[in-house]
């Protein structure tokens, strides 16, 4: 901004040299002169009168802004609907227990129906003790925080409470309370698969490296020249280090996958080669078994799938119906072709209790753990297959009746390519 004091002195300097140029000048150039100099006089006097004018007026830093009360609306029926849309639970009550307001989501917490609850005493609405014990200690003026709430209906909730006395104007105590209910179900179920997990790694790993160490103070005690015994010893060893290799590589695979860091990249894949490979890789653990495997895929089939995750699924399956087989039974694998490409890993064991099929899928589940645990198996083959299928937009799903067998479907969606080559080959078929 140009300051006040420059301008008059360039008024004056102006004034003056207007004035010797109308003494030394003719007269039509004396009076262009004095027209000039009045047209910079006008521009100067506007320019200090405009800076003279007051500007806007900035609030003081401890001045609290202006709002206009025509923009934002703050009107009751604005704060009620803003309170009922809350996932928290709203509850207020007198200092009579009778409650004073309430929101949609306290009112389902309590009695689950749309009806008012106001004048209604507290224990009118609930019988649990935590609650009411909780609204009383405010009443009283006692801040209360972190009370666990439980509901036993239908779907079980568990809620984190906190209630603070509403006190009045005048210091005579608190004349009411609030309290917020903050539904925290979710986290506690996250919490408590958190311990599961920690105890069954815990006991997993137990089992191998106590019978490692044992044997090793065996070996070191002297058995180390038992020719009879040492190499037994040794292999029991070599037996439960890899097997707690194996454990270590599924829990981290696993994480892997829960976590999102494992990126599928689907193509075209042959099915029928991919599924040679893996019953050839298994074929030791058949054979040992007298267990028959049989590879009833199409030569032409052909699935849209990571060819490195399909078989990764494909060989904890089959392994599995090869382990959890009868001696001498078989397991088939076919694929059917559909809306969805449908791969069936199929076998003639005992079959699974109907009981253990919801839950089949979670880490470290078995039906029978002493056999699993025998025949080397970590608890999370199927939890990996249920989430690599996931990671595909396909799905897993397991049908079993009890002594007869066990059938595993691994659905995966068809890509648009093959639907449209097909649609295409179709068309020039029919011409």
């Amino acid at each position: 901004m140009i300051s006040s004091r420059f301008l008059f002195g360039l008024f004056v300097v102006a004034l003056v040299a207007a004035l010797l140029l109308s003494f030394l000048l003719s007269m039509p150039a004396r009076w262009f002169a004095l027209t000039s100099m009045a047209l910079l006089a006008g521009v100067v006097i506007g320019l200090l009168f405009g800076r003279r004018s007051s500007p806007p007026r900035e609030p003081a830093a401890n001045e609290e802004p202006q709002v206009d009360a025509s923009v934002v609306d703050f009107s009751p029926d604005l704060i009620g609907t803003t309170i009922n849309e809350m996932r928290e639970g709203l509850l207020v009550i007198d200092s009579d227990m009778r409650v004073v307001a309430s929101n949609r989501a306290a009112r389902h917490l309590f009695s689950n129906i749309e009806d008012s609850i106001i004048s209604r005493r507290l224990t009118e609405l609930t019988r649990n003790p935590a609650i009411y014990d909780a609204f009383l200690d405010a009443v009283r003026g006692k801040e209360r925080a972190g009370v666990k709430v439980e509901t036993f209906g239908q779907n079980r909730r568990i809620f984190d409470l906190r209630v603070v006395p509403l006190r009045a104007a005048e210091p005579r105590g608190a004349s009411g309370a609030v309290g917020v209910f903050f539904d925290v179900t979710r986290l506690e179920r996250l919490e408590v698969v958190r311990q599961e997990f920690l105890s069954n790694v815990s006991h997993e790993l137990r089992t191998p490296l106590t019978s490692i160490m044992a044997l090793a103070e065996t070996l070191e005690a002297g058995a180390i020249d038992d020719s009879d015994h040492n190499r037994r010893f040794l292999s029991i060893i070599q037996k439960n280090a890899a097997r707690m290799h194996r454990l270590i590589d599924d829990i981290l695979e696993l994480s892997a996958i829960e976590a999102g860091n494992v990126k599928v990249k689907p193509e075209s894949v042959r099915l029928r080669p991919l599924v040679e490979d893996v019953v050839g890789s298994l074929s030791a653990a058949a054979t040992a078994r007298a267990i028959t495997v049989r590879n009833l895929v199409a030569q032409d089939a052909e699935v849209f799938a990571d060819p490195h995750r399909l078989m990764q699924m494909l060989t904890n399956l089959i392994d599995n119906a090869i382990k959890f087989n009868r001696e001498g039974g078989t397991v088939s694998i076919t694929q059917e072709s559909g809306a969805r490409d449908r791969i069936r890993v199929e076998d003639t064991g005992e079959g699974i209790p109907s009981h253990h099929i919801d839950r089949l899928f979670e880490r470290f589940y078995r039906v029978d753990r002493a056999r699993s645990r025998e025949l080397g198996g970590t608890g999370l083959g199927l939890a990996i297959v249920k989430h690599l299928a996931r990671a595909h937009s396909g799905e897993v799903i397991v049908e079993s009746r009890f002594g007869e067998g066990t059938q595993f479907t691994i659905e995966l969606p068809r890509s648009i390519l093959n639907d449209e080559t097909n649609q295409l080959s179709a068309s020039f078929a029919d011409a």
